[in-house]
């Protein structure tokens, strides 16, 4: 026994040593399971999903304000998934729907009769715009706008005086 070790000694460090290293290799892999497995789950269950959001938000996001006289339909929307989307419906004057969005929008084309889609009506049934309005950049859209595009119909309601107006603003 004139090798340097006492007998019945034998060098339990190195053993150590060799099985500490690829448990310290496999810690990080660990570290980050925990934390993914008890992270707060709310954003990723919200994606993808509608849900309520201020009325003033939405518009705002497509650079609009509810106009004077107007009353909401329902409640706002607000979609976040790859893009953001707003929804509004709000019942305002009839005759006061284009000078708003002059007012709102002073850049963008006059708002037409043409190609307007199809709004779900109350009873279920589809019904044309009787006005519409597409803009997005360099189509009367104000810079410093948050959405890439808005859409906006209107559909006359019931009686003369007053019209449903549906916006919809949203990235691309």
């Amino acid at each position: 026994m004139g090798t340097g070790t006492t007998a019945g000694r034998t060098r339990w460090w190195l053993v150590a040593a060799i099985a500490a290293v690829p448990a310290l290799a496999l810690l990080p892999i660990l570290v980050g399971l925990l934390w993914f497995a008890l992270s707060d789950d709310d954003d990723r269950q919200d994606r993808g999903a509608m849900r309520e959001t201020g009325c003033a938000r939405a518009l705002a996001f497509g650079g609009a304000a509810l106009p004077s006289g107007a009353r909401t339909v329902g409640a706002c929307e607000e979609f976040v998934g790859l893009d953001l989307a707003y929804r509004a419906e709000f019942r305002m004057p009839r005759a006061d729907v284009r000078g708003w969005l002059a007012h709102t929008y002073p850049a963008a084309p006059a708002p037409g009769t043409e190609s307007c889609p199809a709004y779900a009506a109350d009873q279920g049934t589809e019904r044309e715009a009787d006005l519409c309005l597409d803009l997005g950049p360099g189509r009367g859209l104000p810079d410093g706008v948050e959405a890439d595009a808005v859409q906006i119909g209107v559909v006359a309601g019931d009686d003369a005086g007053t019209a449903l107006v549906r916006f919809s603003a949203f990235t691309v």
